[in-house]
This record gives C-alpha cells, structure tokens and sequence, in this order.
C-alpha cells in the first residue's frame, strides 16, 4: 500500500511517497528510508495515538499486536527525511495497514501528530501545496493552525485544488479513506 505525503525540500515542496505492509512480528513499527530522529519520534507518536485509540481503528486481526508488525518505507532511500510534518501520513498509514483500509490517492496531506490526535502546525505549506498540485494531487490536508498560511498559496491553485482543515485525526480519518 502507498499514501501520499507533503514534504518540504531545498529545491521546493514535493510528494512525499510512503509505503507499507504488515509483516510477522510483535505489534511494532519498522522505518527505513534515511530517516531523522524527529520522523522517527513522529512514527512513534502515531503508533502511540493508534494503539490508544483501537475501538477506533480496530485490526484487521485480533492478535494484530501478538504476531504482526508494520514496516514503513520512505523510497529514494539515499535522500535525507526529517521533521514533524509527516505525522499524520504516518499515522494513516498505520491506520490503513492496521485495518486494512484503502486510502484515496488522489489527496495528500501534511500536518504534526500529537499523542491525543491533535494536529499542529507545520512549516512550508505553500510550497507544499505547489509541489502536491505539481504530482497531479487534487485535494491536501493541512494542519487548521496554519490556515492563515494559505494567503501564499497563488489563486491559480487554490482555484483548482481543494484544501481541507485538520485540528484532530478524526478530522483526517473523515477525508482519506475510501468509502
């Protein structure tokens, strides 16, 4: 399975593409993908938040956490990825592994994950947003707090894309899975 992130680089916003399965194991989360310590903080976050909230998202399988796990892989492994801004792509895709729920491709979405499921503010929007209206995405999630960023991102954009507001996960969950 794939989702669809928004990262922030050097040369400009990109799609930021995470994939995952559910391997043998014990309820844990495996990452690779030349991540930094504040993504790795983020992946535990997430699975935090999951774990706490199973009436939610219930598994797939009732032993989920007894004789499975969940690996998570950032390609272009050879790039550096670092930041709290991938929390919520995270925590989707967990969420859809977890229960094995499929999650819409064409939206992308960015925003830092607390414990308790909110969602808190990130830097970059508008070059997010360009980036994500560059990879053919017609619909983001951005964090609510950074709704008075989005006077940066140029009329033609937002005229074309739909941008939606997150201030939990609930809000998040609502938009990316497939009915």
């Amino acid at each position: 399975m794939e989702w669809n992130g928004l990262a922030w680089t050097a040369v400009g916003g990109v799609t930021l593409d995470v994939q995952g399965v559910d391997t043998a194991g014990k309820g844990d989360v495996t990452l690779t993908g030349t991540l930094g310590n504040v993504m790795k903080e983020s992946a535990s976050v997430a699975m935090t938040y999951v774990k706490a909230n199973l009436k939610k998202y219930p598994p797939k399988d009732e032993n989920f956490f007894k004789d499975r796990a969940i690996h998570l892989h950032f390609p272009e492994g050879a790039t550096p990825k670092d930041g709290p801004s991938a929390g919520i792509t995270i925590t989707t895709a967990i969420v859809s592994v977890l229960t094995n729920r499929k999650v819409r491709q064409d939206i992308a979405m960015t925003g830092e994950i607390t414990i308790t499921g909110d969602v808190l503010a990130i830097g970059g929007v508008r070059e997010k947003v360009i980036g994500a209206h560059r990879a053919g995405i017609k619909e983001v999630i951005l964090p609510e707090d950074n709704r008075v960023d989005t006077d940066e991102i140029p009329d033609e954009l937002k005229s074309t894309m739909k941008i939606h507001f997150a201030k939990t996960y609930d809000d998040v969950s609502k938009l990316v899975f497939v009915k």
